[in-house]
């Protein structure tokens, strides 16, 4: 995901000159090829992140077009007061980009973890949200950014993602994307936790269980019809995001379908109300935390075996 999204910066870079790069010390080098494409609109302003959002929101009140990139939580947490006064309070045209989102840095610790950040972004008002799912949605919301006016936080996986979404998949910002059509049980997943739900998909095919599985691209507005249309097919839903369960994609869907009246059972998959203290790859840590295949898939027969509440339409 980080190399196609700065794939698709370098291109904005060049067609656009009010597109600036700037980044708290961060990805050194990988920058090179926007700084040829659009030289003099690079700027590195050190381990200051609350100066890295003043700066790129100084350069939005004078019509330039920033992306400010960080590790998630440097990005998000850290200058949280600058990002609410300086970019969402005047809605601010500024792109902020987090860089390994959930646990993809896995061995540096929970300071490095950004399992809160989809909750802290999508509570600051008129802030758009985008969960890419592999590197050619975060390529093509790299570029829906660009689109929007006003403030958006765009969640990146670290890199080496798997390509999930079929070749020739779109983005409409606030659209989610059905990926599966099934009866039994729908599994809605946010991001790069995409791969382990479409597994999980798979692993309940292999037991007979048809379930629908659709992936949300943008959190924040969220695809409320595409929620309720699953729930309306299947009396069961599954959340599955590299997250905690407070106050992120999960409990979006959750206060979609309480406000819509919705009888369907939910099950969130997603870190539980702790920090993720254990050390390891991503890998080591999505099983840890029961955010993995086995776990969506486990969390989806559980429903199914629990008392009925009707059957599928």
């Amino acid at each position: 995901m980080r190399d196609a999204y700065f794939r698709a910066l370098t291109e904005l870079g060049a067609r656009d000159d009010r597109v600036w790069a700037l980044t708290g010390d961060l990805g050194i080098g990988l920058f090179d090829r926007f700084q040829e494409a659009a030289p003099g609109r690079y700027l590195n302003v050190g381990i200051a992140e609350q100066n890295l959002v003043g700066v790129a929101a100084g350069l939005a009140y004078a019509g330039k077009l920033p992306f400010a990139y960080s590790i998630a939580p440097f990005v998000t947490s850290r200058p949280h007061d600058q990002i609410r006064v300086d970019v969402a309070l005047p809605k601010a045209n500024v792109k902020l980009v987090g860089v390994g989102g959930g646990v993809a840095y896995g061995t540096l610790g929970p300071t490095h973890h950004a399992i809160e950040d989809i909750a802290l972004m999508r509570a600051l008002p008129g802030l758009t949200v985008l969960t890419p799912g592999d590197p050619n949605d975060a390529y093509l919301a790299t570029l829906a950014a660009a689109q929007i006016d006003g403030p958006v936080y765009l969640r990146l996986g670290k890199n080496g993602e798997p390509s999930v979404l079929p070749e020739g998949t779109g983005l409409d910002v606030g659209c989610a994307v059905e990926l599966r059509c099934g009866r039994d049980v729908a599994i809605l997943s946010a991001g790069t936790i995409l791969p382990e739900a479409n597994a999980a998909a798979d692993r309940l095919a292999a037991r007979g269980i048809d379930a629908t599985l659709v992936h949300f691209g943008t959190v924040k507005p969220l695809d409320v019809a595409a929620v309720l249309a699953a729930a309306a097919r299947c009396p069961f839903v599954v959340t599955a995001e590299e997250h905690t369960v407070m106050g992120g994609f999960g409990s979006a869907v959750a206060e979609a379908l309480a406000e819509h009246g919705s009888s369907t059972r939910l099950h969130r998959v997603g870190l539980r109300d702790e920090f993720a203290h254990a050390v390891g790859s991503r890998a080591h840590l999505v099983r840890h935390y029961g955010l993995d295949a086995d776990a969506i898939a486990s969390a989806a027969r559980t429903l199914l075996d629990g008392p009925s509440q009707g059957a599928c339409e």
